[in-house]
Parts: C-alpha cells; sequence; structure tokens
C-alpha cells in the first residue's frame, strides 16, 4: 500500500476495491442515529423523538443490536493517548493489524493505503515507555514504526452524527451527558465497583442497573449512583458504533494535516464542526492533525480535500483511505 509521490498539498491516493455490505431501511438508519445521540435511550424515548410506534422501534433496534449492525459499548478514558501507524513487511498488514486490534489498549485499528498499512490509537495510564521501547516494536509483520502522542481532542466519534436525523429530533434525544466528551476529567478515585461497572458497559453499553446491580453486587439505586459519577466525570465513554457504510457513506479516509502551530487551534474547531468529520485530534510529530472523515464516494472524498473553509491554513495534508476496519470504539469488528 505505498503511496505515490505526493501533491503539495494532499498526497495522490489510491483506492482499493471495498466488500459491499448489506444496507438498512431508512428508519433502521434512523435508529442508528438516535443511538449516536443517546447511546442509552430507552427505545419509548427514541420511538417518541422520531414519530414511531414504540414497538416499531424497538423491534428493529433489538434485531440491530442482535445482529451487530450497531453496537453500544463503553470505552475507559484514560490520561493519554498516543497514535501509531506501522510500515509492514509484505503479505503482513492483516496480521500487523489483528495484533494491534487485539490489545485490550486500542482503541482503533485500521488497514489503510498509503505509505503505513496499519494505524491504531492506543490509550494509557503512567508511563508509557515500556510500551514505546519494548511492546509496539515487538508487534508481527511490521518493519517500521512512527508514534504521535495525542494533545488534544477536537472532536471523537461520540460527537459524530450520520446525518439522518433532523435537528429537532437531535434536541429531543439529547443525551445528559453531552453530545461529545473529547475532554476527560480524572478527578476522584475509581474503586473495584467503578472498575467492575465499566467492564459491564465495555460489554453492552445499554447494560440495564438490574444487571449491573447483580453483577457488583449493590442496589440498583447505588449503581445508578455510581454510572452518573462516571459518565459525568468522563471515566467511560458510551459509544454507537456502526460501520459508515451502513449509513450510506461507504468511503473512509484518514487525513493527516501539516500547519504552523499558531493555526492548529481554529483548524481543529472548524474541523470538528463538520458533519463529514467522525475524528479530530492535535498530534505531535510531523502532523499537527489527525482527521477521520466519511463520505459517500470518492469524489466527495476529492471535493472536501480541496475545500478552501477548511484548507487554507494546511501546508501538507496526506490522505489515506481505511480499507479495512479491524478495531473501533474498543470493540473489534469482523473484515474476513
Amino acid at each position: 500500500m505505498q503511496e505515490s509521490a505526493e501533491h503539495p498539498l494532499w498526497a495522490e491516493t489510491r483506492f482499493e476495491k471495498m466488500s459491499p455490505s448489506p444496507t438498512l431501511d431508512p428508519l433502521q438508519r434512523r435508529i442508528i442515529g438516535a443511538l449516536q445521540v443517546d447511546p442509552r435511550a430507552p427505545w419509548r424515548k427514541i420511538a417518541r423523538a422520531l414519530g414511531e410506534a414504540e414497538r416499531t422501534v424497538a423491534r428493529h433496534g433489538t434485531e440491530l443490536l442482535a445482529t451487530n449492525r450497531v453496537t453500544v459499548a463503553g470505552i475507559e478514558n484514560r490520561q493519554a493517548a498516543i497514535i501509531t501507524s506501522f510500515t509492514c513487511t509484505p503479505g503482513a498488514s492483516r496480521m500487523a493489524c489483528e495484533a494491534v486490534a487485539q490489545r485490550p489498549d486500542t482503541s482503533y485499528a485500521y488497514l489503510t493505503t498509503g505509505p503505513t498499512d496499519v494505524v491504531t490509537e492506543l490509550h494509557y495510564d503512567g508511563d508509557p515507555t515500556d510500551i514505546l521501547i519494548n511492546q509496539l516494536p515487538a508487534t508481527p509483520g511490521t518493519s517500521h514504526y512512527a508514534t504521535y502522542p495525542v494533545l488534544k481532542y477536537f472532536k471523537t466519534i461520540r460527537g459524530w452524527r450520520a446525518g439522518v436525523l433532523a435537528d429537532e429530533e437531535m434536541a429531543a434525544l439529547a443525551s445528559p451527558y453531552g453530545d461529545d466528551q473529547p475532554y476527560w476529567d480524572h478527578d476522584g478515585e475509581v474503586d473495584e465497583t467503578d472498575r467492575a461497572i465499566i467492564a459491564a458497559l465495555k460489554e453492552d453499553g445499554r447494560a440495564s442497573l438490574e444487571s449491573m446491580a447483580r453483577r457488583v453486587g449493590l442496589s440498583e439505586s447505588s449503581v445508578s449512583r455510581r454510572l452518573d459519577w462516571l459518565l459525568r466525570h468522563t471515566r467511560v465513554t458510551i459509544r454507537a458504533l456502526v460501520e459508515p457504510s451502513l449509513m450510506g457513506l461507504p468511503v473512509e479516509a484518514q487525513l493527516w494535516v501539516q500547519t504552523t502551530p499558531q493555526s492548529v487551534e481554529a483548524i481543529g474547531h472548524q474541523l470538528a464542526g463538520l458533519p463529514q468529520v467522525r475524528y479530530c485530534a492535535a498530534i505531535a510529530g510531523d502532523f499537527q492533525l489527525l482527521v477521520d472523515v466519511t463520505l459517500p464516494n470518492q469524489r466527495a472524498l476529492y471535493d472536501f480535500l480541496s475545500n478552501k473553509a477548511w484548507n487554507a491554513g494546511a501546508t501538507r495534508i496526506r490522505s489515506a483511505v481505511v480499507v479495512r476496519a479491524r478495531k473501533r470504539g474498543g470493540r473489534l469488528f469482523d473484515i474476513s
């Protein structure tokens, strides 16, 4: 997946053929859109916001979750994160992607076009020396790697919306914990009970208070209070995870953006406000921003890259298409 010579503004991108995904009907997409706004919303709340019968919404929603076309999962927010890109030996990119995807500390693992074959985001607490010096170099199938510490998030996938709901519908679904949580508050101690609740949410972000109460051996009211504290203090974030292609957005790309230090904040906020952007982070290294975008086709990607509304301050943009996502939001996805 080697990249051609770069345009001074963005790299020439080679597109790999992607397997077709099953389609969803408009109501199914709207239910997923509702879960993006409030992942733990009861079916009754979603039905009321969408103007649909509760029984119909519950039937479709339950089926979407059961078939994993959408997954609601919690992800534990650690103190820091590092983006790592790998160049692989010939024929070994899938093995390398699988290796990083299986790590419990990675949130995503992508196979991409361009000069690097695999990109992942790794979250950690404390000193990352062992990760950087011993663990990452030992990733099987890789010949080179580069690391980019995350300095700031402008947008996470918790804030991404697929564009299937009207503004008034999203307002009716608004989560009490906000649209996105790019800033994490680590004040206060997390005990074993909290860790057990976080583990339950990682398995099922819509787990009921009753099931979590049984798991941790506390009353539902106690679990409700602990859950509220964990969410308000951003120790865990709950996200609806879906392949963008199922929402009519089959082209996904990562944009590595170079700019001047004084332009990072303005460009980051501009990008975060665009509906095409799923994720935007300021990073340390030879690139200053990493951006994930999803679009309906390759021409739309070209138009996005050419948009001077956000790229005027960029000195270079390297684009790489996401060929497969093995992991999203801390959960493994089937790429067979």
